[in-house]
């Protein structure tokens, strides 16, 4: 359904003085080409221009299907390849993300799990039944083209929820591969057509580095994460992944992209 910012309708804000703003004012129309965007430009502002104390979302209809899907892929580019490929196709696919062959493994010793260990896109498809079918089809074929394995399938809410419980907890299963480390997160953004590129140099960048960080990402729109699992009391650990994040932010730029996708890290 889009970034965060696409759906958020107007805010109550808080500024210094302790004026009381809508950014949106009372207008509930669909569109309006009056006045400033005020509600984009606080919501870009980390809390610099004023305190965020009401948000008014955008709803969106519950599917009258649904289905989610795994597949596991023999290299990460391969993954990113194929998101690539679902994108560019047109396939209103409602999920798609990527976890790379270090975050299945954590996953599997955090939550006793059996996922194949090898890099898995997750997939959700919203819709109709028979959209859902022509969707399948498209996707499944794009995966096969990139080396992927078979569909595994969930459609009832609760298998799909179990399904994506590994995604949700990724951040806890990779920390978990070693105990009393802490994460340090990276959240670089691509042009989708970058995605692949960006994800291998990343790969590469963790193997030379030594650092165990598994990756996870919101690959449909080009964002995704480094989870770097260091010991805070070694320096050199520290250092190698703030290195990490200084190096994809850098490469994430020169492919006209940025170092914070989401989460208001990084430079530049």
């Amino acid at each position: 359904y889009g970034t965060m910012r696409q759906n958020v309708i107007g805010l109550e804000v808080v500024l210094a003085d302790g004026t009381i703003l809508n950014t949106a004012g009372k207008n509930r129309a669909k569109k309006t080409a009056a006045g400033y965007n005020l509600t984009s430009m606080f919501i870009g502002s980390e809390g610099t221009l004023g305190i965020i104390t009401k948000a008014t979302l955008r709803l969106h209809p519950q599917p009258a299907a649904a289905a989610a899907a795994v597949c596991s892929f023999p290299t990460v580019r391969a993954a990113a390849e194929t998101a690539i490929s679902v994108m560019h196709s047109g396939v209103p696919i409602a999920r798609i993300e990527l976890l790379d062959r270090s975050t299945m493994h954590a996953v599997n010793k955090k939550f006793a799990t059996s996922f194949a260990e090898q890099p898995t896109m997750f997939f959700e498809f919203h819709g109709s039944e028979d959209a859902l079918q022509a969707q399948q089809a498209v996707v499944q074929d794009l995966a096969t083209a990139s080396g992927g394995s078979a569909f595994a399938w969930a459609t009832a809410q609760e298998d799909r929820n179990k399904l994506w419980h590994a995604r949700h907890n990724a951040w806890y299963a990779a920390v978990n591969l070693r105990p009393g480390c802490r994460g340090f997160a990276t959240d670089v953004c691509v042009p989708i057509s970058r995605l692949a590129d960006i994800v291998t140099f990343a790969d590469e960048e963790i193997q030379r580095l030594g650092l165990v960080a598994p990756i996870v990402g919101h690959v449909g729109d080009g964002n995704f994460h480094c989870i770097a699992v260091v010991d805070p009391t070694k320096p050199d650990e520290i250092k190698a992944a703030k290195l990490l994040g200084e190096r994809l932010g850098e490469m994430a730029i020169s492919m006209e992209g940025t170092c914070t996708g989401e989460h208001g890290i990084g430079l530049g």
